[in-house]
Formats: C-alpha cells, structure tokens, sequence
C-alpha cells in the first residue's frame, strides 16, 4: 500500500464459531464517521470572524452559528457560568495569542453538535499546521490521586493572579458534570507552552461522569489529542487522527472508559520522543500521589489503534515506528474486542512492573485482533517476552495474531485525484457456513 492514507478505519471482524458474532474494531449499524468527521481540514476555509472571544466569561453566554467566532488569549469560563454553542457554530484560534478555552470547576459548556452539523474549533492561519492555537481544557470536582487537588496553571505563561483558582481541578465528586461535548471537532490545537510542553487538543481533568463526551475528532493535535487527568470519564466514538504526540493519554488515578473509538497515527507526524496511540500511567512521579487512592484504570473496549504508513517495514527499520500502547507501573488496563495494526510492537509494559499473575490480571487483553506488529507484548527494555506471549497467547483470551496483508484486513484508499478515506461493515452472519457481508461507505480524507 503506497498511498499516503492507505489503512482506512474498520469495522473489523474475525471469525468466529458458526453461531456466534466477535465485532473487533470500531462497530455500528451505519457508518457513524459520516458528515461530521473531516480528515482533509486543510483545504476547508471559513468566513472572516465577526465576533471576538476574550478574557472571562463570567455570565451564561450562547455562541450562535450565524457568527464566526475568533478565540484570543485565555478564554476562562468561570463563576458558575455555562457556555452554549449552537450546532454548526464555528471558532477560530488564534495564533499569535495562543488562544485557548478553559472551562473552569463549577463551570459548564454545552456544545451540543449534530451529524449534519457539527461545531468546529480550528486555527486561523492561512496555512494550518499543528500547535496553531491552545485547545480546550475542561475542569472538574471528581477525585484524582494526587495528594490535595491538581492545576493547569502551567499552560498559561502570563497569567494573572486573579486566575490561578480558575485553574485548580480535582475533589471527591465522581459524577462531577461539566457538560457536554457531542459532535465536535478541535483541528491543529497544541500550541508549545514550553521547551517540553504543549497544549493538548483537549484535556480533561477532574471531569465526571455525568459530563457527555461523544462523537470528538481531535485532528493534527502538537500535543495530545486526548489527555484524562483523574475523574470518572466516558468517552464514546472519539477519534484521533494524525497526532504529533499520544492519541490518548491517561493519567493521575483517571477511572475512564473508552468506548468504539478509533486513533490514525502516521509515523511521519510523530513526536520524536515517541508518541503512542495510548499511553496510561498513574503518575509522573511517585512523591506527588497519594497511594491510599485508586490508580489509574482505563476499559477499553472496540478501539481501531491504525498506523498509517506508506512502507511499513522501513519505516520500522528507520524507528519511526514505535508502539502503539504504553502502561506504567500500578495502572490498570481492560481491554477487549479491539484492532492494534501496524505497531512496533503492539504493547510495551513499563520495566518496573513486576511480571506476575497479580500484575497480570490487572493489563487484561482478550478478544484483541493483533495484526502486522514488529511482536505483541512486551516490557520495556526486555527483548524476551516469552512468558508474555505464553500468557496472553492462552487460547482463554481468545486473540488473534496476524502478519495478514492489510489488504486483507482494512479497506485499501487506490491513489487517485482525490482518495477516499473509505470504510468497510464486514459482519459475520450466523448460518451454515460462514460468511463475510460487506459495505463500503465512502468518507472524505
């Protein structure tokens, strides 16, 4: 495959017993990228801005799709106020002021899109590229494991001493709701902050599970696409594409569930530090939590982890490849029915996590489909992993592991004037004899 989107994502499917059904990938009765998704935002242009948003917004205040909106300097949401975003409504960020939007503890945003019409946030320069703008930081009142509550304060250089407590995050709230996200698009968020620091495309930190998080592309993002500090949070159908950092990254005792969601990475976009589709720690460092709490623990279930690249072995052979899942010392992953691609390997465990059955049974993969991995699992810094693939190798687990052509397993984009970034439904039906029933549904890369 030489084209420069060749792995579409999925709803992959592996064979199964003759009655029964294994979905593995991201699923759904229909396409559920349709119109809402956008995987060339480049050459999208929108209107001059008509409105400006700056400084605090301290009273509830609705953005209306009629306007265009452009975001300056640090856009705090705060004293309780809610922020409403009519479907449709467009925001830009801007340049020079590392715009960026904050929604502070006690505060809401309704940004509540649709399929048809989804609200975007994107960079207003004339040739976009990643880390134009800031991003979005929701914060909440649900429990971390660091010790007191948390702050972002570091993401904004010049901040005024009046806005350090819009900052703070964290507290004994698990159902902490601060709003919605549905139907969203953040393009070329990510802006350095830093010599090693970057905004992310969003970050969630103390968020709650009442807070609905759906249907979020997160597009060429410098910094994380996905960061999840702490909180109860579900996200459902996120995608990530083309990172330069962690697709999604999940950290400080976060208790989060990642539900039919899909990350692309490229190998040519990529942080040079090594940038993963998952990373799940639970801490940075070991004096600045509290370990009577809980550790981080991520569910995962139906994910499509894709590594986009257009020669897969050299691109290995040259270590622009890295793997595609990380987890540190005292997290705790589940993850089933889902597609790891392309990776180099598939999983990598931190080297201070002791290799145990009580270690094990808290990194469960199991209906898992690993395909054209440079090997599965492993720790860090340890070529042999014997003992790993003995165990999530036992037929219990029921995975699978291929060196299949992605021919055989994705959709392949033909390089034509105007490739499609194409999905296929290949469901199995129950009958005599097994079968694949397919569909192709076109969506624009």
């Amino acid at each position: 495959m030489k084209n420069v989107t060749q792995i579409a994502c999925v709803f992959l499917l592996i064979i199964g017993n003759v009655f029964a059904q294994q979905e593995k990938g991201i699923i759904g009765s229909n396409n559920w990228l349709h119109n809402w998704t956008n995987f060339k935002p480049s050459i999208q242009d929108f209107d001059t801005p008509t409105q400006i948003l700056a400084g605090n917004i301290t009273k509830d205040t609705k953005l209306l799709k009629r306007d265009i909106y452009l975001l300056m300097g640090n856009v705090f949401v705060t004293n309780g106020a809610t922020l409403t975003i009519e479907p449709g409504t467009v925001i830009i960020g801007d340049y020079e002021s590392k715009a960026s939007l904050t929604i502070a503890k006690g505060a809401k945003i309704i940004a509540d899109g649709l399929e048809t019409d989804p609200i975007v946030f994107t960079s207003n320069k004339s040739i976009k590229k990643e880390g134009d703008w800031g991003g979005i930081i929701l914060l909440g009142d649900a429990p971390t494991n660091r010790f007191g509550n948390g702050s972002v304060a570091t993401f904004y250089p010049h901040l005024t001493p009046a806005s350090y407590g819009d900052t703070n995050y964290g507290g004994a709230n698990t159902e902490s709701n601060s709003g919605i996200l549905r139907y969203v698009r953040i393009e070329y968020a990510g802006k350095r902050v830093g010599r090693q620091s970057y905004f992310n495309g969003l970050l969630l930190a103390g968020v709650g599970s009442e807070t609905v998080l759906e249907n979020i592309m997160v597009s060429y993002s410098a910094g994380n696409a996905f960061e999840i500090w702490g909180g109860n949070v579900k996200l459902n159908q996120a995608v990530s594409y083309k990172a330069s950092n962690n697709d999604f990254k999940f950290n400080f005792g976060t208790q989060s569930q990642v539900h039919n969601s899909l990350a692309v990475r490229s190998p040519y976009t990529s942080s040079s530090t090594g940038s993963r589709c998952m990373q799940i720690n639970s801490y940075d460092k070991r004096e600045e939590v509290d370990f009577t709490k809980k550790g981080t623990s991520v569910i995962a279930k139906n994910l499509t982890l894709v590594n986009n690249s257009n020669n897969l072995k050299e691109d290995m052979e040259k270590g622009l490849v890295k793997e595609a899942l990380f987890v540190g010392e005292n997290a705790s992953l589940d993850m089933n029915k889902s597609v790891i691609s392309g990776f180099n390997p598939a999983v990598i465990l931190e080297d201070k996590i002791t290799i145990n059955q009580e270690n094990l049974e808290k990194i469960k993969f199991t209906d898992m489909y690993f395909n054209n991995c440079n090997g599965n699992i492993f720790v860090e810094h340890n070529s042999n992993n014997e003992d790993l693939e003995n165990w999530y190798g036992n037929s219990a687990f029921f995975n699978v592991y291929s060196k299949s052509s992605d021919s055989e397993t994705f959709i392949d984009l033909k390089n034509d004037k105007r490739p499609d970034f194409r999905l296929r439904i290949n469901r199995i039906i129950p009958a005599p004899q097994e079968y694949f029933a397919s569909e192709d549904l076109g969506i624009d890369d």
